[in-house]
């Protein structure tokens, strides 16, 4: 399972779905790039969600790739079971990692691709030069943790940094944002660089999913590099 080769990329996040009927869930966000899935254990943030079964439980049924992302300790332990489960994207914390790249190298040996993120007081620069590895980079856009918080607009320059980086490397690197996105904040996400949203509330609360999907997607490429 492949996720799009479209410009730019929808990633609904899970944490604002109904947990009682994810099945049905993920069929209202079917025209989406792929499925953001949130793993959290209440130790990396003050939050509990889900954990390997869950993820197997969600390839079994989902038609569109996962894209988990891991706010837990430890993620050079859990991480390569995630990929083992068939997870297409799998990104850890940059401050819960012990060795960034050996764990890259490990999902992307399994299959996965494999992600870095930050949150939104973490410098950038030290990860620069560890690009090479990673298939995507994760900027937060809010603290990790809960659903429905305010986009920091603060994380731009940040995100414009990697963005140069990336530009300059000529690697392929998806450049994805995550927390409080929506048709208004993805315009300034995608105008700093970057290319992949994860939207939750923004999403699953409208009436319409797919309508929602494609309005943040015409205007991220509208506006994308």
């Amino acid at each position: 399972m492949a996720a799009t080769s479209s410009r730019v990329r929808i990633n609904p996040s899970i944490l604002t779905a109904d947990f009682a009927n994810l099945e049905h869930e993920l069929g209202r966000i079917a025209t989406a790039d792929l499925v953001h899935v949130d793993v959290m254990d209440n130790h990396f943030v003050p939050n509990l969600t889900f954990g390997p079964r869950m993820v197997e439980s969600l390839q079994r049924v989902s038609t569109i790739p996962l894209d988990i992302h891991l706010m837990i300790d430890d993620p050079d332990h859990w991480a390569p079971g995630y990929a083992e489960a068939g997870a297409y994207s799998v990104t850890f914390h940059a401050e819960a990692v012990k060795d960034a790249v050996a764990l890259a190298r490990r999902l992307r040996d399994i299959g996965a691709r494999a992600g870095i993120a930050v949150k939104p007081q973490t410098p950038i620069e030290p990860y620069l030069e560890l690009l090479p590895d990673f298939d995507q980079v994760l900027v937060m856009t809010v603290e990790p943790g809960f659903g429905g918080q305010s986009f920091m607009e603060e994380t731009m320059p940040k995100l414009a940094v990697l963005a140069d980086a990336v530009a300059k490397s000529g690697l392929d690197i998806w450049l994805q944002v995550d927390g409080g996105i929506n048709e208004h904040t993805i315009v300034t996400a995608a105008e700093a660089g970057a290319n992949t949203f994860v939207a939750g509330s923004s999403v699953f609360n409208a009436g319409d999913p797919a309508a929602q999907i494609a309005t943040l997607r015409a205007a991220a490429e509208a506006h994308a590099h």
